[in-house]
């Protein structure tokens, strides 16, 4: 059975391999930096309350992009 880091792993490389058909054939903008972060980050949702604040999360994390410290050319970067 297949852990969840395989399962992200197969993700990333999945998409990783169509991004680069899509901007070697069909024209898509290259992106120059990683297409993925390194890690990820799992969580158990155990409640509506949580997963409210996930979605949350989900919807505004785009917007902060700029100020996360994981940004290598964001304002938090390090």
């Amino acid at each position: 059975m297949p852990t969840l880091g395989d399962v992200v792993r197969m993700f990333k490389s999945v998409t990783t391999v169509e991004y680069g058909r899509g901007v070697r054939g069909l024209g898509w903008e290259r992106f120059e930096k990683r297409l993925w972060q390194r890690n990820y980050y799992e969580r158990v949702v155990r409640n509506g309350s949580e997963m409210r604040a996930v979605r949350e999360y989900i919807v505004n994390n785009p917007r902060n992009w700029e100020l996360d410290r994981e940004n290598p050319g964001g304002g938090g970067g390090s």
